[in-house]
């Protein structure tokens, strides 16, 4: 495909997103069935530009003027990739695939010196959420969490995400698998002694494929981010436990628990919804983890139910909006209602109560949501507590700091996301990585 056919598939998408509100990926694989004239390199050109528009799409609408999925996208290609106007204007009126050329009022706009999408002028008045790109009804939960910082923070959750790789101590050491991943562009995070990065690509470009290569095959490194690396060392020295992983999912941080646990003690994953643990079965035998059971919800009641009062750490990687992944799923956050919200933190608050009878006196609780919300976080573990008096908070740096995988760098990026009860907010504009809160507690005796 020429860039102008790809340019109109683009905005053909977004007018398809913004009028069923279904996820991107759906609008795009809709838009796909229908295009079978379009290669893997086209349906990668245009999922990045679409993805780029939804990142920013209520700054690049303000720039414009215009709120419509073709002004954003004309927008992005002149700010976020690099453009031209003069070649912007040439893709547009190119006969038979460009989107239409451009209109008087469209060249002026794109044609000003200054940019809404870094934040800076063209605003006026506008809203704090129209220029950092969230949606209207979060601005007092955004305010909240940020305070005079909010707009830096929420620019940062409007950018394209690098990708982390966790090495598995259980199959490689960290410089046999860091040494492997080179090829890949990957180098040492500062942060963690187990963690690796590989920076986020240009606009234009691809991200590396990771999944193909030997040493993620081999099971030596696994695809997460910092911030959910974070979120697992905060289960802290659990060598020997018995650590239950209640809303496991695919098994992300189940497999970095195993790794910190170095298969001692004996690891259980359960999720209410049998699908999500699907995955987990085959990443478990690549990772060479031999202390885990999965607890199956069709077919383990019983066993779940034996694990009453007698675990060391409850993992409780609660359902939530999701706000902190927002770098690498922009969809969202503008699929997101306030009746959402709502039923995630009812949700929350069960899954809590469930996680309560599962620990044993002077044992923990690691509560943790890929949200920066506090609404979700800070007002769930208070109402928790409230309910559950015998549970105190635990600062997490502690539990961190236990493991010995924290770097003196990361111990000092980390202080500045403590809260005041010693839980931790993590977010991009702080530490590089994705949005997460992390709020250790001990059940007293």
């Amino acid at each position: 495909m020429r860039d102008s056919g790809r340019v109109s598939a683009a905005i053909e998408i977004l007018e398809d997103f913004e009028r069923r509100r279904v996820p991107l990926k759906t609008a795009i694989a809709d838009w796909a069935r229908n295009a079978r004239f379009a290669g893997a390199k086209d349906r990668a050109w245009i999922s990045g530009l679409c993805l780029d528009v939804l990142r920013r799409r209520s700054s690049l609408g303000l720039m414009m003027g215009d709120k419509s999925p073709r002004a954003a996208t004309l927008a992005a290609l002149k700010l976020l990739w690099g453009r031209g106007i003069d070649d912007i204007a040439a893709l547009a009126a190119e006969e038979p695939h460009g989107p239409g050329p451009l209109t008087d009022e469209e060249r002026a706009n794109l044609s000003l010196s200054h940019s809404s999408v870094d934040g800076k002028g063209g605003g006026g008045e506008a809203r704090i959420s129209a220029l950092a790109d969230f949606p209207d009804f979060l601005g007092s939960a955004v305010g909240r969490a940020f305070g005079d910082a909010a707009q830096e923070e929420m620019l940062a959750f409007a950018t394209r995400a690098d990708v982390d790789l966790r090495i598995n101590t259980l199959q490689s050491t960290t410089e046999k698998a860091g040494d492997a991943v080179k090829i890949v562009g990957a180098v040492p995070h500062p942060f963690l002694k187990t963690a690796l990065r590989i920076a986020a690509p240009d606009a234009t470009d691809r991200t590396p494929a990771v999944t193909v290569i030997p040493a993620f095959n081999k099971g030596w490194v696994e695809v997460q981010d910092l911030g959910s690396q974070i979120a697992a060392l905060a289960a802290g020295d659990v060598k020997g436990a018995q650590v239950l992983d209640l809303c496991a999912g695919g098994g992300g941080k189940t497999l970095a628990l195993a790794a910190i646990m170095e298969n001692k003690g004996q690891l259980y994953a359960y999720d209410n919804d049998a699908r999500r643990l699907q995955p987990l079965y085959d990443r478990v035998r690549r990772a060479g983890v031999r202390n885990l059971q999965i607890v199956n919800p069709a077919t383990d009641k019983a066993a779940l139910d034996a694990l009453a009062g007698k675990m060391d750490v409850v993992f409780v990687d609660a359902p939530c909006t999701g706000s902190g992944t927002w770098r690498r799923h922009p969809d969202t956050k503008w699929r997101l209602t306030e009746d959402q919200l709502k039923r995630r933190m009812a949700e929350q608050d069960g899954v809590l109560k469930d996680a309560a009878l599962f620990v044993k006196p002077g044992g923990r609780i690691v509560y943790v949501t890929c949200s920066f919300m506090m609404e979700e976080n800070e007002d769930r573990l208070a109402a928790f507590r409230a309910a559950h008096p015998e549970f105190e908070p635990v600062r997490a740096l502690d539990q961190i700091d236990a493991t010995g995988l924290l770097t003196a760098d990361g111990r000092a990026a980390l202080a500045r996301c403590e809260t005041q009860d010693g839980a931790l907010r993590l977010t991009p504009a702080r530490i590089g990585a994705d949005g997460f809160f992390v709020g250790p507690m001990r059940r007293n005796a």
